[in-house]
């Protein structure tokens, strides 16, 4: 599976995977015999109220008839009926599979119902159910106090939350037969969900509640994948998704008057061709290790001559032993690498054999276009004229007087390829809102659904943020179980640990898949969060990337990508017999131990594949023009860590792996650069330029250790202003108006203690006529 000819993966990105998929990622398969207790729950109630008649046959009026009688059912005080009406409502919005032959009708069905349940005000009663279930204290309790909480403590949350779930799900997706009505249905449940009506807060911090109460201790038995995926969803509803998200970019750039794009960042990706990635000498002796009981010795083909040191640590001054990581992940064979090295040296090299179709995988020019911010049009010129002149200008960017005619030249190109972003028109009119509050007046903020978001979340963000990273945490591969960690089994584990092997398999598989579909959840909302609050206000973005930047996250993605990358991404931790909707349909073959190894043919988990390129994005978010925190991919070891991940031929994700090598570049030293050639190159070939920029050759080292705490603190006190003018509206500032007029002012009734009449003369002495006035000091100001 590590092997170095790792095909290409016919990869697409997007914003989540087949609607298919993404329903069955829902279920455990430990839940799969409850699919039967809901459909049993329905048909009780359907034959006694409507006699030799299937749902599918009943017409519209009929069946909105009897999903408002389901619902007076979820009226009642005792819980038991009320879980069997919601299991009977969970069966409709699973596509009342019993009545279907195949796949293809369940799906339909399950939206067919999603619009009937969510027009008849189904979302809201499950809302307040869920409130309940929330608040419900005898639950927590229970399972606080239990040694091993299973899926029955969880059963009524989770049906509650999966009615809601495909509810979100079905209406999210767009079909093209998709009748008028169901698109305005859509929009009014996106308002819904993103401006509240009758509650305080936007229906996702609800959920982010749960995350923390969950994570605080306080409710383990929440079903948190549930929980996960449902925000996630609701996120991508109410926000948009990558598409919505660059129309928006364009649209707000013409708002603001800036030129377009340059090109379309999605397009681009789509049509990029993955490299092929460098040979690995920890992958070298892997290769002998199995080659041992042969004596026969091949060459080794597509090896570079310097690729052999590829993973020296930069720091070491070229010591034999590589240190790739500090944790005790990392394999420990690493320490016989010299000696590979030097049984090696004995082997010519043959010269790289290449299929043909490698002379091909780049197209002509370079993919993306240059860019050049104003800071670099400045240190230019700065630069030029300190050596030309003697003397700078400051910020002033016009006068070239003095200068030859070549730095003319480069000034003018630079300016062609000048680029201002959305965040410098922002961080530009906050500097002047800082700096005139009085003339400037109130700031229009428009209120969109990631504004009232970002407003709801913002006194708890910190807790959010940690929570998130936590479940992240335990959820990730590289993970060891630990007694402080969280409990993230609980609605996956069954209430009878297995006892055959089968079994215990069976649930092996159910658990892997359980943890990728927590890290898919979490990696997709975080990376929509942080790019929405981009675009809504750039420090909105910072806001959070720095409370995840001080929650650890940077070492966390570095930790998670710290394993065997390409068996992550090729991992097998599904039956496809056991999803959801094939396993409602079918009786089920016979389980083995073969079939459950042998899993799915297919070539790459495409949620896996999307939860790395998730992570390797928000890592880039967060260490983007950030000297401090791209020190801390330095310090953190990454560069092995990264360059591994180019084992993995797909375009999109070796564009965030090349992203990060490039930023840490001139920070690894001339012996790393000079090992790595072919990630350089391949640097040079995928990765935008930034004239000036000399990531390459590290000759300007523009930030020095001492300056990074600033970096960060600075940042954070500009956050802190942006956060209180915005957002503390009760000002009590200097710039409160004050009432000036002598009459109103004596006239106001003051509020005066009962007993003050009693010593009003001894007070009137004591501040009034025994303190000297100062007539003076009233024309000196202080």
């Amino acid at each position: 599976q590590g092997s170095v000819d790792c095909p290409n993966l016919e990869f697409e990105y997007g914003d989540a995977d087949g609607h298919g998929a993404e329903l069955a990622e829902l279920y455990s398969y430990t839940e799969e015999p409850e699919l039967s207790t809901n459909r049993r729950c329905f048909e009780e109630d359907f034959h006694a109220q409507v006699q030799g008649r299937r749902w599918l046959e009943l017409d519209g009026a009929q069946q909105k008839a009897y999903v408002m009688r389901l619902l007076d059912g979820l009226e009642v005080v005792n819980r038991d009926k009320r879980l069997k009406v919601a299991r009977a409502i969970l069966y409709l919005a699973q596509g009342v599979f019993g009545d279907c032959d195949n796949e293809g009708d369940v799906l339909h069905w399950s939206r067919h119902n999603s619009f009937l349940l969510y027009r008849l005000g189904t979302f809201t009663a499950f809302l307040e159910l869920l409130n309940m279930e929330i608040d419900n204290s005898q639950a927590c309790s229970s399972a606080l106090r239990k040694p091993a909480i299973s899926l029955a403590d969880s059963t009524e949350l989770r049906v509650l939350l999966s009615v809601m779930y495909l509810m979100v799900e079905n209406i999210r997706v767009e079909q093209e037969a998709d009748p008028p009505e169901w698109k305005t249905c859509r929009e009014t449940f996106r308002m819904e969900l993103s401006f509240p009506v009758h509650t305080e807060e936007p229906f996702a911090l609800l959920l982010f509640t749960m995350v923390t109460k969950f994570c605080s201790g306080h409710a383990p038995h929440f079903p948190m994948k549930k929980v996960l995926l449902l925000l996630w969803k609701v996120l991508l509803f109410t926000l948009g998704g990558f598409e919505a998200l660059q129309a928006m970019k364009v649209k707000k750039r013409e708002e603001l008057g800036l030129p377009p794009l340059p090109e379309d960042s999605i397009q681009v990706m789509r049509s990029m061709r993955a490299a092929s990635p460098p040979t690995y000498s920890i992958e070298l002796m892997e290769q002998q290790q199995q080659k041992r009981g042969h004596r026969s010795r091949r060459p080794l083909v597509k090896q570079d001559s310097l690729d052999i040191y590829n993973e020296r640590d930069p720091f070491k001054n070229d010591e034999a032993g590589v240190d790739e990581e500090e944790n005790d992940d990392v394999d420990s064979g690493i320490e016989g690498e010299l000696d590979l090295m030097e049984r090696d040296a004995i082997i010519p090299t043959m010269p790289a054999q290449r299929p043909p179709i490698e002379r091909v995988s780049f197209p002509k020019g370079l993919p993306w276009a240059p860019k050049v911010r104003q800071k670099d049009i400045e240190h230019f010129l700065e630069a030029s004229r300190n050596k030309f002149i003697g003397f700078t200008l400051g910020q002033d960017t016009e006068t070239l007087i003095g200068l030859p005619r070549p730095i003319h030249e480069s000034v003018k190109t630079l300016k062609q390829h000048k680029y201002v972003s959305i965040s410098d028109v922002q961080i530009k009119n906050e500097e002047e809102l800082e700096k005139c509050p009085m003339s400037l007046g109130e700031e229009e903020v428009q209120e969109t659904p990631c504004e009232i978001l970002y407003r709801a979340m913002l006194y708890n963000l910190p807790q959010y943020m940690i929570a998130l990273l936590k479940i992240l945490l335990a959820a990730a591969p590289t993970s060891k179980a630990k007694t402080d960690s969280i409990n993230i089994l609980a609605d996956v584990l069954p209430e009878e640990m297995p006892i055959t092997v089968l079994q215990s398999m069976k649930l092996g598989i159910d658990v892997n898949r359980h943890k990728e579909i927590i890290v898919k959840s979490i990696s997709a909302l975080l990376l929509l969060l942080l790019k929405h609050f981009k675009l809504n206000h750039i420090y909105q973005f910072e806001y959070v990337s720095q409370h995840l930047v001080f929650a650890n996250c940077i070492p966390l993605i570095l930790k998670f990508f710290n394993q065997n990358i390409m068996s992550y991404i090729t991992a097998k931790n599904s039956i496809s017999v056991l999803d959801y909707p094939h396993c409602t349909l079918y009786d089920l073959p016979e389980l083995t131990a073969e079939s459950l190894e042998a899993g799915d043919n297919n070539q790459f988990c495409w949620r896996n594949l999307f939860s790395c390129i998730n992570l390797l994005r928000i890592l880039n978010k967060l260490t983007k023009w950030k000297h401090s925190r791209t020190m801390m991919l330095v310090v953190f070891k990454s560069a092995p860590i990264l360059k591994r991940a180019l084992k993995v031929k797909q375009a999109m994700m070796q564009l965030y792996v090349l992203k990060l090598l490039k930023i840490q570049t001139k920070y690894l030293g001339r012996q790393w650069r000079k090992s790595n050639m072919k990630t350089m190159s391949a640097i040079y070939q995928k990765v935008r330029h930034r004239m000036n920029d000399d990531w390459a050759y590290g000759n300007d080292i523009d930030a020095r250790p001492w300056d990074f705490q600033a970096e960060e603190c600075t940042l954070r006190a500009n956050i802190e202003a942006f956060n209180s003018r915005r957002y503390d509206k009760p000002q009590d500032s200097e710039f409160a108006p004050v009432d000036n007029c002598l009459q109103s002012v004596l006239g106001q009734r003051l509020e005066l203690p009962e007993d003050f009449h009693y010593s009003y003369e001894l007070w009137l002495e004591r501040e009034v006529f025994s303190q000297p006035i100062r007539w003076e000091e009233l024309l000196h100001y202080q």
